[in-house]
């Protein structure tokens, strides 16, 4: 006897565009059977589902977020809705008002190319919040901050302040800093200050609600990365106690951003839907962000024409920390916005194949090796996209970005350049494995808000009209695959994972409407009306 059977739906293998089913029987947390309704009928089941002729598609995924993150920003101020430094300002005095003298206030996801003035907040704008209280901004992208005074004060900031490797702060012609840091010199502050979920009960509340609204998006599957960097820190052992306690909705793939003993699943694990939580990939930085102009360049920016960006690492550098997490068994996980950083991503994941084969790694257990991941990927040219066809990768995208950079892009790197910008449909057609995925908390984690982006190339106000780049737009079938069978690829969860296939996990999503059938704008509003993990309901519309 089944645990459940759905009947009268169009349901979507996603194995391909044309395959369809209207019935889908679960037992013991996997799909047993597919097929009509006809058949259906000679079938027991304890629970019978009528999905009157709705869509049900595999359990969609975000392959690349920072929930820890994410849940800490809740507790801070939000100033992602700010369109000016008058608002940001008033917004960030309200919350002086509100606590004591010499008590750190922190505003997030604040974004400049929003902002009527198209520019960071000066120090004198800054002070004005507060001059007794220590005041940081950090940029959506979470690459720059900008600080008052007396953070500065607090963090030793002062004339002709040296930076440490890897990070900037700036400074006037007087050599006074100006509050502006990017990169790894704003940990001075994340160091510093206290985690605001540092009460247990705070962060499981915090924790949970997140966790379930990500189910009522039709998420059953993330992969979360810690970022030391930021104080981002991951602990899988939060997300085993959800799964111990039966309160966790989703499956979880904690990614770590320092080396760690790579976790051992016996076939018994990797065949048990109900096993959530588990250890991925070794993340590592190699750039900054567009908007921060600090993604590295091959050429300077358009709009700054002294800046090519930043790297993290010398090519020797990136060589040997790639080439050190591989030999250590784990999965690295590059972060490469720029054309640079991608070039010298590529030649350290060269390096290291070749290398650990010079060193009696065979070419069969290379295969047998789960692929380099590549994060971002936002600017390509031909000979880069040809160079990433014969490698062993999966390219982590998040085409919500789009939403946002298409407004100053062109900006930043010029028309030409702008050919190889979320080059989605060029690297499709080569052969490259895409996933989707959100980065939140630099931008919403909804997955079919991502989609609705990579096939639409316009903002949530359909602009522009004709598209950003529209030669570049994915089709529905496309898109959704990043967000449901691709995101598996990274894990080597594909046998399990990802489509609606006999034998496979029974991660299931039900939309009001049919994606293939509604006009491609309504993508973005369509609402999820059930979410299955493992054949058990974790979400439905009331």
């Amino acid at each position: 006897m089944l645990d459940k059977l759905f009947i009268n739906g169009k349901i979507y293998s996603m194995r391909n565009e044309k395959e369809k089913f209207e019935a889908l029987g679960i037992k013991d947390g996997k799909i047993i059977f597919l097929g009509t309704d006809e058949e259906a009928k000679k079938l027991n089941s304890k629970e019978l589902i009528d999905l009157k002729g709705k869509m049900m598609i595999p359990g969609m995924a975000d392959s690349h977020l920072h929930l820890y993150a994410y849940c800490q920003n809740l507790t801070f101020v939000d100033l992602s809705e700010v369109y000016s430094i008058d608002e940001m300002i008033n917004l960030m005095k309200e919350k002086v008002k509100n606590v004591k003298k010499g008590d750190w206030i922190k505003g997030v996801n604040f974004d400049q190319n929003k902002w009527k003035e198209n520019r960071f907040p000066s120090l004198k704008e800054m002070d004005s919040i507060s001059k007794e209280n220590p005041i940081i901004i950090k940029r959506c992208c979470l690459h720059a901050v900008v600080a008052n005074s007396k953070a500065l004060e607090i963090v030793g900031i002062g004339k002709n302040y040296q930076a440490g490797s890897g990070g900037i702060v700036e400074l006037d012609n007087n050599g006074m800093p100006n509050g502006i840091l990017r990169e790894q010199s704003t940990k001075v502050f994340d160091d510093i200050l206290p985690d605001p979920l540092k009460d247990t009960d705070i962060k499981v509340k915090i924790m949970q609600d997140v966790l379930n609204d990500m189910s009522s998006k039709g998420i059953t599957t993330i992969h979360t990365y810690a970022a030391k960097i930021w104080q981002y820190n991951e602990d899988i052992e939060i997300y085993k106690n959800f799964e111990k306690e039966d309160k966790l909705p989703l499956r979880i793939t904690v990614c770590i951003d320092e080396l760690f003993e790579p976790e051992v699943l016996t076939e018994e694990k990797l065949n048990n839907p109900y096993r959530k939580v588990q250890l991925g990939a070794y993340k590592i930085f190699s750039d900054g962000s567009m908007g921060s102009r600090s993604a590295a360049l091959k050429e300077p920016y358009s709009d700054d024409p002294e800046n090519s960006g930043f790297m993290l690492f010398t090519q020797e550098e990136l060589n040997n920390k790639i080439l050190t997490g591989y030999e250590h068994g784990l999965q690295p996980a590059i972060h490469a916005i720029g054309d640079r950083a991608l070039d010298m991503t590529l030649t350290a994941i060269e390096y290291t194949l070749k290398t650990t084969k010079e060193k009696g790694m065979t070419e069969e257990e290379q295969k047998k090796r789960l692929p380099f991941r590549i994060i971002h990927v936002q600017m390509v040219d031909k000979n880069l996209v040809d160079r990433m066809k014969k490698l062993p990768l999966v390219l982590d995208i998040q085409p919500i970005f789009l939403c946002t950079d298409l407004h100053w892009i062109e900006d930043r790197i010029g028309k030409e350049r702008l050919k190889g910008s979320f080059a989605l449909k060029t690297m499709e057609q080569a052969g490259l494995i895409q996933t989707g995925g959100s980065d939140c908390p630099v931008e919403t984690y909804e997955p079919l808000k991502g989609i609705y982006a990579a096939v639409n190339r316009q903002d949530m106000n359909e602009y522009p009209k004709e598209g950003f780049l529209p030669e570049e737009r994915l089709s529905v079938f496309e898109a959704l695959c990043m967000y449901t069978k691709n995101v598996h690829y990274a894990t080597g969860q594909e046998t399990v994972l990802g489509t609606l296939e006999i034998g496979k996990f029974a991660d299931l999503v039900v939309l009001e409407k049919d994606l293939f059938t509604i006009n491609m704008n309504e993508i973005k509003d369509i609402k999820v009306e059930q979410t299955y993990v493992a054949g058990n309901c974790v979400f439905m519309i009331k």
